[in-house]
């Protein structure tokens, strides 16, 4: 696949012109964005700001603050919003979606025992009506920053 024809590079390349929920957060090695068609606010994707396919073809640069990242949104999201916990999940497989990017993903004490685990992608298969619209995903976005320091 060539850049092109990914999703996370496209959106790299219009960075200075993306809403706040496709910039929620960014250093110069990653950017953090609200999932697109999740019905779960908060649901974020840590994204490689250059196009990379593969966990192991991360710079050692890059690895080293994956899991800085990861604790860093985990921790704003349960400030943000009350989950007891947060998912983190890395496939990077969906046609136009192979860029590695890691679902950082609220868990609700009242997220209902269908939706737990891996049952979470579900969240992403609902229909439009109940999926988070880009109003309230970029409040979301501006409701995390403070707790990330940004």
């Amino acid at each position: 696949m060539t850049t092109s024809a990914c999703y996370a590079c496209a959106q790299e390349a219009r960075f200075d012109e993306l809403p706040p929920r496709e910039r929620v957060a960014f250093d110069q090695h990653w950017r953090v964005a609200h999932a697109l068609n999740t019905a779960l606010p908060g649901w974020l994707v840590l994204l490689p700001r250059r196009h990379v396919t593969a966990v192991h073809d991360l710079t050692d640069t890059e690895a080293a603050s994956l899991g800085t990242w990861q604790v860093k949104l985990s921790r704003a999201l349960r400030a943000a919003t009350g989950c007891v916990k947060t998912y983190v999940v890395q496939f990077a497989e969906a046609e136009g979606f192979a860029h590695v990017h890691f679902h950082i993903v609220p868990r609700p004490a009242d997220l209902p025992p269908e939706h737990r685990g891996p049952g979470v992608f579900s969240l992403l298969q609902l229909p439009k009506e109940q999926q988070v619209t880009p109003d309230r995903a970029d409040h979301l976005a501006h409701s995390l920053r403070p707790h990330l320091g940004t």
